[in-house]
């Protein structure tokens, strides 16, 4: 069955819309990786000096980008000198505000943030491209559902880190439930796991797997490279 006029434009808006995030995510990547290579100066690890700066980076994000909620920096434990800083990580307040948010980095306590065992760092690490974590809920920071962009970097050649950006998925709502809304009938926008990210009704709902195998169940994939996406709707 041919999608409907109504499903092409909305899968066309999606991924127009979803790219931008994935640009401005690859910009923040370069950014950061710019800045480490100015203040490196030859040296191979990342510390302390190497980070002078670095701070307006995702500062500068936030503020351009205001449907992200985090943003920041996550380095690559072999990269950083011992006893450095292994991420830098802002974030907006309900006030506004942004400031630092820290994470329990202590291996063994209950609030152990190992993100190098996360998809969204080891993903890009081990293939060098741009990812999408979640929709999942983020216990460490806001408790709500949270999708995570993100990009690698490199510092003169060598693999360092990962840049990255978070959308609450209630921001989320506002600018793309419109789009959804235009089909006619239930729609999600589904990730590359076969999870909801968001539905137009109550058939889809946040982070629910969906099973293939309905005959009135229709899968359109969203031109959005490397992140695996697809737009889903029923007739």
């Amino acid at each position: 069955m041919n999608p409907t006029t109504e499903v092409v434009h909305a899968a066309s808006a999606l991924a127009s819309w979803i790219r931008g995030v994935s640009t401005e995510t690859e910009k923040l990547s370069r950014n950061v990786a710019s800045l480490l290579e100015r203040n490196l100066l030859g040296k191979s690890k990342v510390d302390k000096a190497a980070l002078v700066g670095l701070d307006e980076v995702p500062r500068e994000f936030l503020t351009k980008n205001t449907f992200a909620v985090g943003a920041g920096a996550f380095f690559a434990a072999e990269s950083v000198e011992e006893g450095g800083r292994a991420l830098e990580w802002w974030s907006r307040k309900e006030s506004g505000a942004i400031g630092r948010l820290d994470f329990d980095r202590t291996p063994g306590s209950n609030r152990y943030y190992d993100y190098e065992k996360l998809p969204f760092f080891s993903t890009a690490a081990s293939t060098g491209e741009r990812t999408l974590w979640g929709p999942y809920v983020d216990f460490l920071g806001f408790e709500e559902y949270i999708l995570t962009f993100a990009a690698p970097f490199s510092v003169h050649g060598n693999f360092t880190g990962v840049a990255a950006c978070d959308i609450r998925i209630k921001d989320l709502e506002p600018l793309i439930m419109p789009i959804l809304r235009v089909i006619p009938g239930d729609a999600a926008l589904i990730n590359a796991s076969n999870r909801v990210i968001l539905g137009n009704s109550g058939m889809y709902l946040v982070g629910e797997r969906i099973k293939s195998g309905s005959p009135d169940q229709h899968r359109i994939a969203l031109d959005v490279p490397h992140l695996g996406l697809s737009l889903i709707y029923t007739t």
